[in-house]
């Protein structure tokens, strides 16, 4: 089927009424919403009439003593009701995420543990296994240097001054010929 398109000028019509229609709902639920605070407070809170007589004011701070701790149990009744609620939407929340299949990883926190340990918690402390991870190396013997020691060469500069100069040459070329 062909569906017809509807023209500019029809389209900004319609539009133009449905954000009317809008407009006057909202403004009817604002009013409707004055109406309630009113109504609301008119019942709760009674109009304010001071007092003449000491009595009559110790009278009056006696009942908002007790309206004030009613409210207070209140407020903390709801209170612990949102943050039930709210314990529970997080649960769901994992719930969902754990249903997607898409979640975030934890910054994982970096543990110093010895492989004895290590194994000890992951088999639990049923199993006592003892890992030597040192026993399962291969041994290497170092080789000492041997040391030359100096009176085995002889005093360096002794042989640089017999080798010096022209005694030094003159001896050179006496032991060749």
């Amino acid at each position: 089927m062909a569906e017809k398109k509807m023209s500019l000028s029809r389209k900004n019509h319609l539009k133009s009424l449905l954000l009317q229609i809008g407009k006057t709902i909202l403004e009817e639920e604002a009013r409707e919403a004055e109406k309630e605070k009113k109504k609301y407070m008119e019942q709760n809170c009674p109009s304010f009439s001071t007092p003449d007589s000491m009595q009559q004011l110790q009278d009056l701070c006696r009942q908002l003593h007790k309206q004030i701790d009613l409210v207070d149990e209140e407020r903390y009744d709801m209170e612990i009701k949102v943050k039930k609620s709210n314990k529970e939407i997080d649960d769901l929340k994992l719930k969902v995420q754990d249903l997607n299949g898409k979640f975030k990883k934890p910054a994982l926190k970096r543990v110093r543990m010895s492989a004895d340990a290590m194994l000890a918690a992951l088999l639990g402390s049923k199993h006592k296994v003892s890992l030597d991870l040192r026993a399962n190396l291969k041994q290497v013997k170092k080789e000492v240097k041997e040391e030359v020691s100096a009176s085995d060469t002889g005093d360096w500069r002794k042989n640089v001054e017999d080798k010096a100069g022209m005694d030094g040459r003159k001896k050179m070329f006496e032991t060749e010929a």
